[in-house]
């Protein structure tokens, strides 16, 4: 078990040291990947084929990829996950303590990792780890109140006391998941009814958003003020409602009951976010992006894009195809020459370069190379191949001094609060590193079967 003090006995030097001397050596950071592990062999649920030069070649790579998802599947289970199945979220590298960050997505998110690392791998262990976040999560169902039966209590946690939608819906896609690896009904159930709550009580239909919150005491939906703008007086519709897309959770809902009204809800925020979508391929009227500095937020759109590839593989609609693929081509802007990607980019081009965001390597990564899947992101294939070598690169060796970042990708996220320095390692760095790498290894398995 990891306790939440977090260095091993005889530890000196502290992850945060480690990470300011980084600094100094060079901009982009790399957390070298231990050389000395042990190779992994891959399992039987991927094949090893060596029968051309070709296929020889791409053996040292997979080998990578698999010592990589199996570090960083290791890692999900047993130091993310607390022992109740929760998140741990994120690690303050001074205090050398974990911290909640809506933890109901970043759970959702873990549980997805470990289906998708079980799925490739075979091994039971991840599954296990994964149902055990999944019960933890299904927990949060509310039973005992008059105006939230069926909702789920995902409260935000970052400052923010209120159930927020997309704290629900950017985790409730690993519950259904865990419920197709499983068969095992509840999960998806659960994340359902919550879905079908938020329908009833916060869809505003016209303008194809839902309000993102709801007070957890009274059961109200927050339709005139929002606790993200508590400096804003006068707030609009866009201040109080979103697309709020992500995750899909609509077409999720579809798939699992069959019910055509959740695909007619799903498509028509798939068009909406057509409409809403700028010039750039960017969604600049809702937060967290804000329209005013020109800052976009490294996962927010991805997220908008990630749904409407959802809608292209329900529908077969090009729109929404070239709608995923403008957000693309913008983001791929922003990557790095080796990789990196930033937290705080303008659409200006300027960069803040003092947090690294390793999720969004990794995100960016996955819809790059849905794209290419899809026929349509020939022109993401150096983008792809940058952000494998990123991660593979940027990540905590399992023999890492402080237990809590052993095995995990890297992921920095520098703000101050109270005066003071608060500098995060962050577990989504991990789990959308597994979803990419996952998705990955099969891409290039199905080459080699090409």
């Amino acid at each position: 078990m990891i306790s939440n003090k977090g260095w091993k006995s005889g530890c000196l030097v502290p992850g945060c040291v480690i990470f300011f001397a980084m600094i100094l050596c060079r901009e982009s950071i790399a957390v070298a990947a231990n050389p000395a592990a042990a190779p992994v062999t891959a399992p039987a649920a991927v094949s090893d084929r060596s029968g051309s030069a070709s296929n020889a070649g791409l053996l040292p790579l997979k080998a990578a990829l698999f010592g990589a998802i199996r570090d960083g599947a290791g890692y999900a289970a047993h130091v993310l996950l607390d022992e109740r199945g929760k998140s741990r979220c994120d690690y303050h590298m001074v205090q050398g303590k974990w911290h909640d960050y809506e933890p109901a997505w970043h759970t959702g998110q873990i549980i997805y990792a470990l289906v998708e690392c079980y799925r490739i791998t075979g091994d039971d262990s991840y599954l296990l780890a994964a149902r055990r976040a999944g019960d933890w999560w299904i927990g949060l169902q509310i039973t005992d109140h008059p105006r939230l039966e069926g909702m789920v209590r995902a409260v935000h946690g970052d400052q923010i006391p209120h159930i927020v939608f997309a704290t629900i819906s950017d985790g409730s896609a690993g519950l259904f998941r865990l419920s197709e690896a499983t068969g095992e009904s509840k999960y998806a159930d659960t994340a359902a009814s919550a879905g079908q709550w938020m329908l009833e009580h916060m869809y505003v239909a016209e303008q194809r958003l839902f309000y993102d919150v709801v007070d957890p005491g009274t059961g109200e939906v927050l339709r005139e003020n929002s606790p993200f703008w508590p400096g804003k007086e006068e707030q609009g519709l866009f201040d109080v409602a979103r697309p709020n897309n992500e995750g899909s959770l609509y077409k999720d809902m579809y798939e699992h009951t069959g019910n055509p009204e959740y695909r007619k809800i799903f498509l028509g925020l798939c068009d909406g976010l057509l409409d809403y979508q700028d010039e750039h391929g960017l969604w600049m009227d809702f937060m967290p992006n804000d329209k005013a500095s020109g800052y976009f937020h490294p996962r927010f759109n991805l997220w908008y894009a990630e749904s409407l590839l959802e809608g292209w593989e329900l529908t077969g609609d090009e729109r929404y195809l070239n709608g995923a693929a403008a957000t693309a081509r913008f983001y791929a802007k922003y990557q790095q020459a080796d990789g990196t990607f930033y937290y705080k980019n303008y659409v200006s081009g300027k960069i803040n370069r003092k947090s690294i965001c390793g999720s969004a390597v990794a995100f960016a990564g996955l819809i790059w190379l849905r794209l290419l899947e899809a026929g349509a992101g020939e022109e993401f294939r150096d983008n792809v191949e940058k952000s494998v070598q990123w991660l593979l690169t940027n990540r905590y060796p399992r023999d890492h001094a402080d237990e809590n970042l052993a095995g995990g990708f890297f992921e920095t996220r520098v703000r101050f609060i109270n005066d003071r320095v608060w500098i995060v390692n962050r577990d989504i760095a991990t789990s959308f590193a597994l979803r990419f790498l996952t998705r990955y290894l099969r891409w290039i398995e199905q080459q080699e079967c090409d």
